[in-house]
């Protein structure tokens, strides 16, 4: 696991073991887990989402606690994944760090409870499965505008940005702010250290 620039984030990018049948990879290790945060990854539950190029979905979060951590990989075409810091008080609160995820290197991204999430598939289709820590629960997720110019994600220039009614009316992160919605920095790490005291004695 390779922590990426905001904290509660990490890329995975797993061995491919390819011959003339094709490849072979293990997308996913518990104990990657364990050993990088402190805890297991609890999955609740397992999304695929099917997207034409230049759909951005997102930024979605939810409140913590429980809060929602997320596994995710693009299995089919590529995607630029976005991990946004929404946690009020962080070190990085506003910033974003970006990943090419596709077909070919595999690679995964782990965002902690608390983090925002987004992505634009470039790819003429692209097929993305996540693993969630808790299930879908819509009094709990919140949205954020993925173009917000205060956050200024650097999507790419070349492809057409495409939202969906919800996404495209999600509020700016001064307005999710104000209004209290967004999660709180000291409670997202109190959370973790829950997290971490739940592993049973040795």
């Amino acid at each position: 696991m390779e922590p990426l620039s905001i904290d509660g984030a990490w890329a995975f990018t797993p061995p491919i073991h390819r011959d003339d049948r094709g490849s072979f990879h293990e997308w996913f290790r518990s104990g990657e887990f364990t050993d990088t945060l402190g805890h297991p990854l609890e999955v609740a539950q397992g999304n695929c989402s099917v997207s034409r190029r230049g759909v951005i979905r997102g930024i979605h979060f939810a409140d913590v606690p429980p809060g929602q951590a997320k596994y995710v990989s693009c299995v089919a075409g590529a995607i630029l994944d976005v991990v946004v810091d929404l946690r009020v008080g962080s070190p990085t609160y506003a910033a974003w760090a970006a990943i090419r995820l596709d077909e070919e290197n595999r690679r995964t991204v782990f965002l902690s409870e608390g983090l925002g999430h987004s992505f634009m598939a470039l790819s003429e289709q692209a097929t993305v499965l996540y693993l969630c820590s808790t299930p879908y629960a819509p009094g709990r997720e919140h949205s954020v505008d993925a173009l917000d110019p205060d956050i200024a994600i650097e999507w790419p220039a070349d492809v057409k940005p495409i939202l969906s009614e919800k996404d495209a009316a999600a509020p700016s992160l001064r307005a999710a702010q104000r209004a209290g919605i967004l999660p709180d920095y000291a409670s997202c790490l109190a959370h973790a250290a829950q997290l971490r005291g739940s592993l049973p004695a040795l």
